[in-house]
């Protein structure tokens, strides 16, 4: 498996692993995301084919610092339990340390079994009496 973090240039590798996102990936959000510093897309290949991805956002905040917000992960079915999420993770893991992260942390459903085993398999652990608020515009 190679992992790729990607860059702005790397438009096109978005498109093409298109079917990993819950929709398909639109061009100005596409380079947007990419260009801006912070924001960090990697994707795992298998035989160069697209098998998953993470994306993840610097978060910084005055009295804290900057810690590493997991966006979303998401492996083709065609290659899950076989390391590719974890991989994802931990790779995502290690550009938050490289960057000077002090954490990193992620939000997800607490029936999502697969996602919890992932997360937690790669060090992650929960954080009870937590409370996911949301705003929809």
């Amino acid at each position: 498996m190679e992992i790729r973090v990607l860059e702005p240039r790397d438009e096109a590798e978005v498109v093409g692993a298109s079917h990993l996102f819950d929709a398909a990936v639109k061009k100005a959000p596409t380079r947007r995301f990419l260009e801006e510093e912070g924001n960090h897309l990697l994707i795992a290949y298998e035989d160069d084919q697209p098998a998953g991805f993470v994306s993840g956002v610097e978060v910084t905040h005055p009295d804290k610092g900057t810690e590493m917000f997991l966006y979303e992960l998401g492996v083709d079915e065609r290659f899950q339990r076989r390391g590719v999420g974890r991989a994802l993770v931990e790779r995502l893991r290690d550009v938050a340390r490289e960057r000077g992260c002090y954490g990193m942390w992620v939000v997800t459903d607490d029936q999502n079994t697969a996602a919890l085993a992932t997360y937690e398999g790669s060090g992650a652990q929960p954080e009870h009496g937590q409370v996911v608020l949301t705003w929809t515009f």
